[in-house]
């Protein structure tokens, strides 16, 4: 059975694409999901018409990342703690952290872009990424210092 993909679908194809899948798998899963269509001529167009409209909401969703990335570049986060022995925390400081020095900055970002493999956990300078878009990832510093 051939479709065509509304939606990407990982380890399938991306949307627009013409893909072909099992009979059952496009008739119970793809289909009554919204996730694919028919080939016929006018889901082609239909599909177009979706794809343009798609393309130019990410253009301009690209394009207001930007700015903000732009806004973005130069912020240095000096955050102060209490550490003991060997430079280590006794906290930690968290995508959560950085999330509210952002907000109380005028720029709100939700904490799950922000990139942080593992809390911060030895005083130090870090370069924490900010996932905008996925084309967009600027880069701020972090600088943990020790708390009087």
């Amino acid at each position: 059975m051939e479709v065509i993909l509304r939606e990407d679908i990982s380890k399938l194809g991306r949307r627009g694409d013409v893909v072909k899948v099992a009979e059952g798998y496009g008739r119970n899963y793809l289909l009554p999901r919204g996730l694919a269509m028919a080939v016929t001529a006018a889901n082609r167009a239909v599909i177009e018409r979706e794809r343009k409209a798609h393309d130019a909401r990410t253009a301009k969703e690209k394009a207001e990342c930007e700015g903000l990335a732009a806004g973005l570049a130069g912020l240095r986060y000096v955050v102060a703690r209490k550490a003991g022995e060997n430079d280590l925390l006794y906290g930690s400081v968290t995508s959560g952290d950085i999330a509210e020095y952002l907000e109380a900055k005028g720029i709100a970002v939700d904490k799950r872009r922000i990139l942080l493999d593992e809390p911060i956990k030895r005083l130090g300078e870090y370069d924490v990424k900010i996932r905008l878009h996925p084309e967009v990832v600027p880069t701020i510093k972090v600088e943990v210092v020790k708390a009087e």
